[in-house]
């Protein structure tokens, strides 16, 4: 019995006492005596004695209601008390308790008739008030459970429960501070109280990071060492941080306690992922969904892990499930997994509207950012998780180094982890200012920037790792653009810009991007001029690659190869005799299976041969001793394009609908080799074999990509920054006219 039922219970012994000591009422006094002590079986057969002798004895129906609650008998626990009412309706506790027991059963809307029913017949109840402001709470109507739980801690300013619930009605309306205040008066006035330790973390993890969430984690961990969502939690918490073995455990240790949670399988899922174990990430998927089909995000997850592995197995069917998903609204997949799986631009907008919303859905979002006038610079701020060895920052750095700084200020923003290196310090030196805020909550950089007076925040992660949507959605600049981390739509509102050119994004296709378009004259990838490509000469034994033959390579992750694109190129090795395929060796069941694959479509295992990661500038010179780079769709190579063109190997590409699917032929475009760009997947097998079988086409399409390396547009960083400064300018000026985001483009003088 909680607290609530032990002063009901108190209330119906005095009014027991002040009916009398009959024997029937000391038979029930006595009734009530064992059910203090949790005595229920001596308690239930003493309460049906005095029914046996006073059949309309409301308070032993009652008090039989109650137990059967206790016992999670709900239906006999509804009848029993309504049985109760019926004999005497002017008990404020009868109508609480029932109200209660319904609760239990989902029927809310019964419930809270019968609370408000207590409560007008006792308005001073608090209880009543705190467990009405619940059921609100479920319905979803949280502007009058905050009224509920205020009346209730207005009545009894010592009472926990009711400051805890009324933090939760508050946390989902996104009033954050409000909540933190309540969960700590809960935990002030009960120090145990494992559940406002848990809600506390929960808020703090969003108002000042995680590493604070941890500590609240632990104590309700502590205080109730089964409790399962704080173990949750506190995975999450160190997840964020970066501990993720540790996170793991904490996901193992809730699917221990709790194995028919769908949420635990799914994180540990995420989790043992993210460490590699994607056999086990994969079964853990699998239990997740068989709990609970319509869980957030697990499709896309569990399909992204599958591809990953080059597990192909009902592939299709899983495609077209998530599709049908996120057609009916679901939440089913995170927008990277979908972009990467279907070429439908339609699609991608709708996976990322739905995301979107529900992380954005609890924020307490700052106010409207105050308009000041113009600087003499403007402040240009660039947010990232990977301003270190990464590809963002091998394509990045030199614009960073290469803007008009009399005419920009150049902030960066780190994100991400904890790092060190060459990469990391050619950064920080490359930005007037460099500010590690990866510990601070979305919030308080937003409030940062603001102060700062940054006029455009760009968004290098999009819906990649570690990213940080909600630093936007407070809106951390009167500008916000979305840019090269996420090939497509962020389909946030908040978003203002996404900056494409022409063959990414035809102006036929600009209704599927939320944002408005800032077209680049050339290509909208930006490439480091500065990038290094190693000295060292790799030979083909060295390699483990034939010393004849022709080699066909795709250095793209492991998650690009689809079903279809893989047919095509054992068709092509088939046709050119002696050729092999040169592939990323990213984890080993990828490489079983593409073994088997290949057998299964008659062609030796032996002729794929998969490269071990290497510093990229050693990655580059290898790329050297290939002969063509073979793309794959619907997501194209993006930065693993842009470095085999730098190394000199010409790469053909298929052009699909979606921006991931145009990268490759906006690159070519912006070095002047359009025939390597495909349409169908008939051209793209054809022309795949043609080149190889013709050398000396193949030979001048080298010469021509050596010659065009440094004469055209793509890897001209210092003409990028110019034309992207152009972009940048043109939408401060419009905002500071007072007109709205539009579509613009730059022209290339």
């Amino acid at each position: 019995m909680n607290r609530k039922q032990h002063r009901a219970e108190a209330r119906q012994r005095a009014r027991t006492l002040r009916l009398g000591a009959t024997p029937t009422q000391q038979i029930f006094a006595a009734a009530l005596r064992h059910h203090q002590a949790g005595r229920l079986n001596e308690a239930e057969r003493l309460c049906r004695q005095v029914l046996a002798l006073e059949s309309g004895h409301a308070d032993s129906m009652f008090l039989l209601g109650v137990m059967a609650g206790q016992l999670g008998r709900h239906d006999q626990a509804i009848d029993m008390i309504g049985k109760a009412i019926a004999l005497d309706a002017s008990v404020a506790a009868f109508h609480y308790n029932l109200a209660t027991a319904l609760q239990q059963q989902g029927r809310l809307a019964e419930a809270i008739a019968c609370h408000r029913k207590a409560i007008e017949l006792q308005p001073d109840f608090p209880e009543a008030h705190s467990n009405l402001g619940v059921a609100l709470m479920e319905q979803g109507r949280l502007d009058e459970a905050v009224a509920c739980q205020r009346a209730a801690t207005e009545l009894r300013p010592d009472f926990p429960e009711a400051h805890n619930n009324l933090g939760a009605a508050l946390q989902k309306l996104g009033r954050l501070g409000e909540a933190a205040a309540c969960f700590r008066r809960a935990v002030a006035l009960r120090a145990d109280f494992a559940e406002a330790h848990n809600n506390l973390g929960s808020v703090l993890e969003v108002l000042r990071g995680p590493d604070q969430a941890v500590d609240c984690y632990c104590r309700a961990i502590e205080l109730r060492p089964d409790y399962a969502e704080a173990h949750i939690n506190l995975g999450g918490a160190l997840g964020k941080a970066g501990r993720l073995g540790e996170a793991a455990v904490c996901y193992r240790r809730a699917v221990e306690l709790r194995g028919d949670d769908a949420q635990a399988h799914g994180k540990l899922a995420t989790a043992l992922a993210d460490l590699g174990r994607l056999d086990e990430a994969l079964a853990s998927y699998d239990k997740a969904i068989a709990l609970k089909a319509d869980l957030a995000l697990v499709h896309g997850q569990r399909l992204h892990t599958k591809m990953s592995m080059c597990e192909w197995q009902d592939v299709d069917d899983d495609i077209n499930d998530m599709t049908l998903r996120i057609a009916r609204g679901e939440n089913a997949a995170p927008p990277f997994s979908v972009v990467t799986f279907t070429d439908c631009p339609e699609l991608h907008r709708g996976s990322a509207e739905i995301y979107v919303k529900a992380a954005c859905r609890a924020v307490d979002v700052l106010p409207a950012i105050a308009r000041h006038p113009p600087h003499e610079k403007i402040r240009l701020g660039y947010f990232s998780a990977d301003f270190r060895e990464h590809a963002m920052s091998y394509q990045m750095a030199g614009l960073f180094e290469q803007h008009d700084r009399t005419r920009f200020d150049v902030f960066g923003f780190s994100l991400g982890p904890e790092t060190n290196g060459p990469m990391y310090e050619r950064l920080a030196a490359a930005f007037d200012k460099f500010i590690d805020v990866r510990h601070r909550p979305d919030r308080d950089i937003a409030l940062l920037t603001r102060q700062l007076e940054i006029d455009i925040a760009v968004d290098l992660n999009g819906f990649t790792r570690n990213e940080r949507i909600n630093v936007f959605s407070h809106r951390a600049a009167p500008l916000q653009v979305n840019y090269l981390g996420y090939p497509g739509t962020s389909g946030a509102g908040f978003m203002d810009y996404v900056i494409a050119d022409s063959t990414l994004i035809p102006e036929a296709e600009q209704r599927f991007y939320s944002e408005k378009i800032i077209y680049l004259p050339h290509s909208y990838q930006v490439n480091d001029s500065k990038r290094p490509i190693a000295d060292r000469v790799f030979t083909r034994e060295e390699l483990q690659l034939p010393e004849a033959g022709f080699v066909y390579c795709c250095f793209n992750n492991n998650h690009k190869i689809m079903p279809a694109v893989f047919d095509i190129w054992m068709r092509i090795l088939r046709r050119v005799e002696g050729s092999v395929l040169w592939l990323l060796a990213d984890n080993p069941w990828a490489e079983r299976n593409l073994g088997r694959a290949a057998a299964a479509r008659g062609v030796a295992a032996g002729r794929l041969v998969f490269a071990q990661r290497l510093p990229l500038a050693e990655h580059l010179a290898r790329q050297r001793a290939a002969d063509l780079f073979i793309d794959t769709l619907p997501y194209n190579g993006h930065g693993t394009a842009s470095g085999a063109l730098w190394a000199g190997l010409p790469v053909l590409t298929r052009c699909g609908k979606s921006f991931p699917g145009r990268v490759a032929a906006s690159l070519l475009k912006a070095i002047d080799l359009p025939e390597l760009i495909t349409t169908t997947a008939e051209e793209y097998e054809r022309r795949a074999i043609e080149l190889a079988l013709n050398p000396g086409e193949l030979t001048q399409i080298r010469v021509r990509l050596a010659r065009n390396r440094l004469s055209t547009p793509l890897f001209d960083t210092e003409l990028f920054a110019r034309h992207i400064e152009r972009g940048f300018s043109r939408i401060y000026q419009r905002y500071h006219a007072g007109l709205a985001p539009d579509h613009l483009h730059v022209p290339a003088e």
